[in-house]
């Protein structure tokens, strides 16, 4: 049994999940977000998302993590953000002494859906089907969980290839 934490950075909202993955199957532990306020100084805000994801990755004996890697937008100050929020949750999971992977959307996409090029609502939809205790989310709690899912999925395609080399 592995439970992995998905993460999907932002400075305004950060969006998390954690799945458990045990002989193949897949169940939905818990998911969130993180708000912080845009009022508050950014060095406030990125404490708050490291704190609240250390308490989650505590609360649900998390084994595992994994952060969407960030999107480069036009807007140069947003990606920033972006980043400095990415880099906060790559260090929090990292602090706590787990490991941490990293995809690209179009990985993650794959990796749910199985092409890179699929639809907010067919990620939605694919999540549903596969973890069906999940109620109603947020899309950025959706995202997250597609994180955890595509990591969930990397660390089960290890296994088989680690197992089979073994006979």
């Amino acid at each position: 049994m592995t439970r992995v934490l998905g993460v999907d950075p932002g400075l305004n909202k950060t969006g998390w999940g954690v799945v458990e993955f045990r002989s193949g199957l897949l169940r939905f532990i818990g998911s969130g977000l993180i708000r912080t306020k845009p009022v508050d100084a950014t060095g406030k805000r990125l404490v708050l998302i490291d704190e609240e994801l250390r308490k989650v990755i505590e609360s649900f004996a998390v084994d595992e993590a994994a952060v969407e890697e960030t999107f480069v937008n036009q807007n140069p100050a947003s990606a920033l953000k972006l980043g400095q929020a990415r880099g906060v949750c790559l260090m929090a999971a990292a602090r706590t002494g787990i490991d941490v992977g990293e995809y690209a959307p179009t990985v993650i996409k794959k990796s749910v859906v199985g092409t890179g090029r699929a639809t907010k609502d067919q990620m939605g939809m694919m999540i549903k089907t596969l973890l069906p205790a999940i109620g109603k989310i947020s899309e950025d709690e959706a995202d997250a969980l597609a994180v955890a899912i595509c990591h969930g999925h990397h660390l089960q395609s290890k296994i088989m290839q680690h197992n089979s080399r073994a006979f």
